[in-house]
């Protein structure tokens, strides 16, 4: 553990956090807000490599019919063990099964509550994105039409998530620098911001056309100084 002395003119730490209702000393982070949706994910991912190890579907059952009512014996049923793990995995999908002495084979499928692991990935999908303010429609995630197209879905996550977040970083920063640079301020520079250059021609064209507005504060207008 290390100890840092408290000085309120020239701070060491800079302490950035987001609300917390039940905490606001420590805040609460975008990934303890998911942590649900995660583990469900990387659940989800698990059991989807699992089904892909064995052909992608229950290895299915070996049903024991001769007819007269006898049961396999110990050595019969290690043998049979064997052999059926030369047929597991990925690997061996489509490997024909030779069976003998009254075996048939019994094919098992998934039910749909079985393969509902599929949207349940894509749901938690959709809320960690959420929790980190990115629209999910740039996830590709099926669906997910609540933006006219990906410009404007890209556009969302630059004014919505990225900018706010930038700011807030860039504030506590300043804030900390305040001790040793008199009057620091830090910003991001929105003009060299690909996403939104059409917003930006389009505040230029207004600020073109404004006659009722001298240079001075049409320069103001834009950002400028």
């Amino acid at each position: 553990m290390t100890t840092l002395p408290v000085d309120p003119v020239r701070p060491q730490v800079v302490h950035l956090k987001s609300c917390h209702p039940l905490d606001d000393h420590y805040g609460l982070g975008c990934l303890g807000a998911a942590a649900g949706a995660i583990a469900i994910h990387n659940a989800a991912a698990a059991w989807n490599r699992a089904l892909l190890d064995n052909a992608a579907r229950p290895s299915g059952a070996l049903v024991y019919d001769p007819g007269d009512g006898s049961t396999l014996t110990p050595d019969q049923f290690e043998r049979l063990r064997a052999e059926m793990e030369g047929f597991a995995g990925s690997g061996n999908a489509g490997r024909p099964l030779l069976l003998e002495g009254g075996l048939k084979w019994q094919a098992m499928s998934l039910t749909p509550a079985e393969l509902d692991f599929i949207a349940a990935k894509s749901a938690a999908a959709r809320e960690i994105a959420l929790a980190f303010g990115v629209p999910p429609m740039l996830l590709g995630l099926p669906g997910d039409n609540t933006y006219a197209n990906y410009r404007e879905a890209n556009r969302a996550l630059w004014r919505q998530a990225i900018l706010p977040l930038a700011g807030a970083i860039l504030s506590g920063l300043a804030q900390g620098l305040a001790g040793w640079f008199e009057g620091a301020s830090l910003s991001v520079d929105i003009n060299r911001v690909t996403a939104l250059a059409e917003e930006r021609q389009m505040l230029w064209a207004m600020a073109a056309s404004a006659d009722f507005l001298d240079p001075a504060e049409k320069r103001q207008m834009v950002g400028l100084s």
